[in-house]
């Protein structure tokens, strides 16, 4: 009997100092919504000046925390923007979202001079990336602090978080970021035949195509009047296009199942989906002095 008791104490000792560890951190294993924090780290690179100065005044993590804000966290979250040495990047982990100014750069350079014939603007060629590359990430993040089990590759799933969540903007914002981010894509599709190193099959990701063709099915699927043209103009193959529509349901339900529990839906209807610029508007201001 003695030993069950000084067991017990020993246990209840250890508790202790892990819940003032906890207090002193600021850390909370009880999950919580409005846990989402932001950094613009000053750049130390002269080349990323402008872009840290323009992502600052256009309010950019304000506006993706303002999004994530009704997850129900078990810690805080930190959204950041930082310098990486001259390397083109984004990560995460359960702490952090990190996305480098010179990944930003990488998409303004990326960016068409006018609207593309298949109605892209420029401004939306940017920020539907830009959005695009916080969410994926931030669907890390969330799979892991959640520990929201996965079935089959983590990089597609973040992908599909990404891409459902833009899908939540009222129709005519959701069609714009939805197209301004497969823009990005478009470096592998300019031609129908293309060659592939074995290796690039090999990587984590999906490839540039596959990511693609995997974005607009998941849009089709969700309003196939809203995405019809990228079925008409060929830009989705019929083959493909006519199980998209379950294949959203798919992501649907897996969203509301998994992650469904651990929003706070009453921040959540206080959302304001409509927060792009006007489509005319140009990002000429977005380009880096390099």
């Amino acid at each position: 009997m003695k030993w069950i008791v000084k067991t017990a104490l020993a246990a209840a000792s250890v508790l202790a100092v892990a819940q003032v560890e906890a207090r002193t951190a600021g850390v909370s294993t009880k999950p919580r919504a409005d846990r989402i924090d932001i950094a613009y780290v000053e750049p130390k690179s002269a080349p990323n000046q402008p872009v840290y100065k323009l992502l600052k005044e256009h309010r950019v993590l304000e506006k993706v925390r303002d999004l994530l804000r009704p997850l129900r966290l078990p810690h805080r979250l930190l959204l950041q923007t930082r310098d990486c040495d001259g390397i083109s990047n984004a990560w995460s982990n359960e702490e952090s979202v990190t996305v480098c100014y010179e990944y930003v750069n990488d998409i303004w350079r990326n960016v068409p001079e006018h609207t593309t014939p298949s109605g892209v603007a420029p401004i939306d060629a940017m920020i539907g990336p830009l959005l695009d590359v916080f969410l994926h990430e931030a669907g890390h993040a969330t799979f892991g602090s959640l520990q929201i089990p996965l079935f089959g590759r983590e990089e597609d799933a973040a992908d599909q978080f990404s891409t459902y969540m833009m899908l939540r903007f009222d129709k005519e914002e959701a069609r714009r970021l939805i197209l301004g981010s497969a823009y990005q894509y478009k470096g592998d599709l300019a031609s129908p035949t293309l060659t592939v190193k074995q290796q690039d099959f090999a990587d984590e990701h999906g490839t540039p195509a596959q990511r693609f063709f995997n974005l607009l099915c998941t849009a089709y699927g969700s309003d196939p009047k809203l995405f019809a043209d990228v079925v008409k103009e060929g830009f989705l193959p019929e083959d493909r296009a006519v199980g998209c529509e379950r294949e959203y349901l798919q992501l649907s339900h897996a969203f509301g199942t998994l992650i469904g529990p651990h929003i706070d839906r009453k921040l959540a209807r206080k959302l304001h989906k409509r927060w792009l610029p006007a489509v005319t508007t140009k990002p000429k201001a977005w380009r880096s002095t390099d």
